[in-house]
């Protein structure tokens, strides 16, 4: 499995970008290691050794879909309402058909109740096939203006016969840790 780190992000959308401001539209991606001794270290280190529980976890039709949540204090600006966070995702085919993820939605909902919708096609930058028993993970980021709120969505999966259908991403956390104590 590959992890990806951000260098020279803009976490937060400015008026120029076309993009919604989450999800790989504006990120630099690269295989720079994380600063060493800080939250995002620890929870990129723990993902590489498949540590940690998942806050999401369903499968629809054979293609069960796991998330976990990092919150990335070292990209964060609290003062300034800009909390980013980092989340894992694993898309496993369990099923005995094989599919392609074709596109993605996301509802995004900041603690104030303000939800924003995110559709493209893919996830970073892929459309992966995914045979019986066939595995993709990926990490992507999403930037808040409050330090709690919570992601679902949905995978638009087509099968080798044509057939659409949307394979669901249950709700998950981003908080700030303690946010929620």
């Amino acid at each position: 499995m590959e992890l990806y780190y951000v260098s020279n992000v803009r976490p937060f959308a400015s008026p120029e970008d076309s993009g919604a401001p989450c999800h790989n539209h504006y990120l630099h991606m690269s295989n720079i290691k994380p600063k060493e001794g800080t939250l995002e270290a620890r929870a990129f280190a723990s993902w590489a050794r498949g540590q940690g529980t998942y806050t999401s976890d369903t499968t629809t039709r054979g293609f069960r879909i796991q998330v976990k949540s990092a919150y990335l204090s070292d990209r964060s600006s609290p003062r300034d309402g800009q909390y980013l966070f980092a989340y894992l995702v694993r898309i496993s085919n369990v099923g005995s058909e094989t599919a392609q993820l074709v596109s993605r939605e996301w509802i995004i909902t900041s603690a104030d109740g303000e939800a924003e919708h995110v559709k493209g096609p893919g996830v970073v930058g892929e459309q992966p096939m995914l045979p019986p028993g066939g595995v993709f993970e990926y990490t992507s980021y999403c930037p808040l203006k409050t330090s709690v709120g919570s992601m679902q969505g949905s995978y638009q999966m087509v099968t080798a016969d044509g057939e659409r259908f949307d394979a669901q991403i249950t709700p998950f956390t981003l908080a700030v840790p303690n946010a929620l104590n």
